[in-house]
């Protein structure tokens, strides 16, 4: 089954049903995904589950811009941050496989993520509520989340 991308119209259609301006800025991958990051935190503070109630090219955009940001602010290839079916990043320095799956691996579901990185859920709560499968010596993010979004 094929994605549907994350365009302009489907974000404001998104954006409308959630009462919100549409988007005016540009249109390109980064404005998008931090727009749809907007409207998926503006779902969340009126009590919706960003898993049933927004769209999944919106709730892909989102979390991609925070997998995005978490590479930018801890390069490496150390650990795979999983969040299945919508993307995943390798991040933090330290020893990288090249073959096979990697030793450090962080998975999780988009709404977890987004809590995590956002903020919204400590990595210790997020642990210990099992909405994280970690395995590795260096598969802790508790370093990284929540991510300065500036």
């Amino acid at each position: 089954m094929p994605r549907t991308p994350l365009s302009t119209a489907l974000l404001n259609e998104q954006r409308a049903a959630l009462g919100l301006p549409p988007h005016a800025g540009p249109d390109g991958p980064v404005a998008l995904r931090r727009a749809a990051l907007e409207t998926v935190l503006a779902a969340l503070d009126a009590g919706k589950d960003p898993a049933g109630d927004v769209s999944r090219p919106v709730v892909r955009g989102a979390v991609r811009f925070l997998l995005d940001r978490l590479a930018e602010l801890a390069p490496g290839r150390s650990v795979e941050v999983r969040v299945p079916p919508h993307a995943a990043v390798q991040c933090i320095a330290g020893p990288h496989h090249t073959r096979g799956t990697p030793p450090n691996v962080v998975e999780m579901d988009a709404g977890t993520w987004i809590a995590l990185a956002t903020g919204r859920l400590s990595w210790a709560d997020a642990v210990a509520a099992n909405r994280v499968r970690a395995s590795g010596a260096r598969a802790d993010l508790s370093e990284q989340v929540p991510l300065p979004l500036g």
